[in-house]
């Protein structure tokens, strides 16, 4: 697949810049016409590969653009000093380390020397372009990729830290599962009226049981970067869930149609989507009404919850790695999940197939 040097937005604008650039050729002389056409050209094609070079040749465009405009803005000029612009904010993007385009633009503020020499005043019009057309927008590309970082950074966390609730979760569940039935079969194996057989088969039992248990320990290392295991209570039930935030004076309601009675990973995920619903309704819209709902059938359970959006909602910039952790439970479970706005509510709809009964 080819990898185009600029976003496509950004080689649209660049094309419509440089056909003015080509439809003022009457203004300018052949050489320099050609060297407006052709600088942005060269800095597109090195931006995905070699973004100082492609920072440099817009330094170097700036003071020449200066050169050219004299005691007037043509249309050219500004058409030039934009494509400048929009490289360098690309190139702003991809650059990892300020120091080369410092680098650069010690270099362009060191050519504006010798502009004045040979053109008077025009080195203050050079200055001012490095610093409006080339270094600004450095500025603020650079700014964009250490958000974009950030927020991919945040993303990550909520990824690792829902794997590592989801760790516990198996803990709880299959750790207990497992341990239960090592005992059993232990039981079974000291049973006094047991045949040879029979308690041979017992003991390939307590063993199998204690082998997957070990197996699970060390998955759970894996996901829990080598964290102790947890201890902690059995989870609440949604109606416990549901109870508590309503004794702490949220306007919480349950609706619940179908079997109660949930494969223990679909409980749990389920749990996990009231419990942070709740959480978020009375972080966000604060005495405002909420309504869970669940609903069983063919082996999909489908929760919805509700509340009113509240006026004085305020969401911080990190309000969403909660719901981003949360999506990640949900698709490692098989579900689905869809949150946001509808008609003057806030809805969150979860869909948890039963993985475990088909």
């Amino acid at each position: 697949m080819t990898r185009w040097p600029a976003p496509p937005w950004a080689l649209s604008i660049l094309a419509l810049l440089l056909a003015v650039v080509a439809l003022s050729y009457a203004e300018l002389p052949a050489w320099a016409w050609a060297g407006a056409l052709l600088a942005p050209v060269a800095a597109v094609a090195l931006l995905a590969t070699y973004p100082v070079i492609s920072l440099g040749v817009c330094a170097a465009t700036s003071i020449m653009t200066a050169l050219g405009m004299g005691d007037a803005v043509p249309v050219w000029s500004v058409a030039v000093v934009a494509a400048s612009f929009l490289i360098s904010l690309l190139a702003g993007r991809r650059m990892p380390r300020p120091a080369p385009a410092l680098s650069v633009f010690v270099a362009g503020a060191a050519l504006n020397v010798p502009l004045g020499l040979v053109a008077g005043d025009a080195w203050g019009i050079g200055l001012l372009l490095l610093g409006l057309t080339v270094v600004l927008p450095w500025v603020l590309g650079r700014s964009i990729r250490q958000q974009t970082e950030l927020l991919a950074t945040a993303a990550e966390r909520a990824r690792l830290q829902e794997r590592n609730r989801i760790a516990h979760d198996m803990h709880d569940t299959l750790g207990h599962e497992l341990s239960l039935l090592a005992l059993r079969a232990g039981a079974l194996e000291m049973a006094p009226d047991l045949d040879d057989r029979h308690r041979k088969a017992a003991t390939e039992l307590r063993a199998g049981a204690g082998l997957a248990t070990e197996r699970l320990a060390a998955i759970l290392t894996v996901l829990r970067a080598d964290e102790p295991p947890p201890l902690r209570p059995v989870p609440d039930r949604i109606e416990d869930l549901v109870d508590r935030a309503a004794r702490a004076g949220l306007a919480a309601s349950l609706e619940w149609h179908g079997v109660r009675h949930l494969p223990p990973v679909v409980d749990l995920a389920a749990q996990r989507v009231v419990q942070e619903a709740l959480t978020n309704a009375a972080k966000h819209a604060a005495g405002a009404a909420v309504r869970v709902r669940l609903s069983t059938a063919d082996g999909t359970t489908v929760i919805t919850v509700t509340n009113a959006l509240s006026r004085n909602a305020q969401r911080g910039t990190g309000g969403r790695s909660g719901l981003t952790g949360l999506r990640e439970h949900v698709r490692l479970v098989g579900g689905t999940l869809h949150a946001g706005p509808r008609d003057q509510e806030f809805e969150v709809v979860v869909t948890l197939p039963h993985l475990e009964e088909s």
